[in-house]
């Protein structure tokens, strides 16, 4: 079975500096090492997927510069679909400013460029590729009116959509662009956005998934880091324990956990079997450094699955 993924999103170039902590505001301080890598969420999950096994077409939107020309090279050498990857001559490429501290902890500035120009005009070139996908993944490092644009598109065609509503919305999402949601994926600082209510613990996430799932979306999972993710499925909770590692760098694990989920789902797995191989999948990612190149290959995810 070879299912077809569809991931619609940003590309970005991902400039990596390592500090002992991250600088306060007002502060400069010395960093180490400093590296280059490809970035951008949608572009992280595609590459995700693809090394998971699924045939992936990615949709977005480059500058016509030496970053957006390495990011489409690199997709197709990674076996992914670029022929929806669309060229933007007034807008550079994506750029996003990462530091990360001693405790793998984060901080990222993106620069969207020709990301937030990726509209709805674009998207009606690929409407056949999308009708015919098993699953749309989509984030918000593009256009909003795109977002609701794709997901009305898809849910016409009876496409599951799943969203991962990263970086987190500054205004609630519309109640139409929920209800046309398969599955939303908050952490607990999205979960928050989206219902005004403190993620803390486990009793509050409970809270928080049922205010998002009232908004009709059918199944909301919430990632909680190192104490998993929480399930919210027709009216029942089921909590996932995290995998135990030595974290390096979280950058994409929310990334690599939304493009492992979409592919578990697609091969047929239940939501329960299709987090387990989520969770497992970023818990390889956090322990390399890096964006796409943390995403880890089917192979390596498969060893740590159980047998039952």
């Amino acid at each position: 079975m070879n299912p077809k993924i569809v991931v619609i999103g940003s590309t970005n170039t991902d400039m990596v500096i390592k500090a002992e902590h991250l600088p306060k505001p007002g502060e400069t301080i010395l960093g180490g090492t400093f590296f280059m890598n490809p970035g951008g969420k949608g572009a992280n999950q595609a590459v995700a997927a693809a090394r998971l096994g699924s045939k992936v077409t990615f949709i977005s939107k480059i500058g016509n510069d030496i970053f957006g020309r390495q990011a489409v090279q690199l997709f197709e050498e990674e076996g992914i679909n670029t022929s929806h990857i669309f060229s933007d001559p007034n807008n550079p490429s994506g750029v996003a400013l990462i530091t990360i501290d001693n405790h793998a902890e984060n901080c990222i500035v993106v620069a969207s460029g020709a990301n937030a120009s990726l509209h709805p005009k674009d998207i009606m070139k690929a409407k056949q590729v999308i009708e015919d996908a098993t699953f749309v993944l989509l984030q918000l490092e593009i256009p909003i009116d795109t977002v609701e644009f794709i997901a009305d598109m898809a849910n016409l065609s009876n496409i599951r959509i799943i969203l991962n509503p990263a970086p987190a919305p500054a205004q609630p999402l519309s109640d139409n662009l929920m209800k046309n949601l398969y599955i939303i994926t908050p952490n607990r600082v999205e979960a928050e956005m989206l219902t005004g209510i403190k993620v803390k613990d486990i009793a509050s996430a409970k809270l928080a998934a049922q205010a998002i799932q009232e908004k009709g979306v059918e199944i909301v999972i919430i990632t909680l880091g190192e104490q998993g993710a929480l399930i919210l499925d027709k009216n029942v909770f089921i909590e996932i324990p995290a995998e135990k590692v030595i974290a390096v760098d979280t950058t994409a694990a929310g990334d690599v956990f939304n493009a492992a989920l979409t592919v578990a789902l697609s091969e047929g797995r239940y939501i329960v079997d299709a987090v387990k191989y989520a969770n497992k999948a970023a818990s390889i990612a956090v322990t390399r450094l890096g964006a796409q190149s943390s995403a880890p290959y089917k192979n390596e995810v498969n060893l740590l699955v159980d047998v039952d």
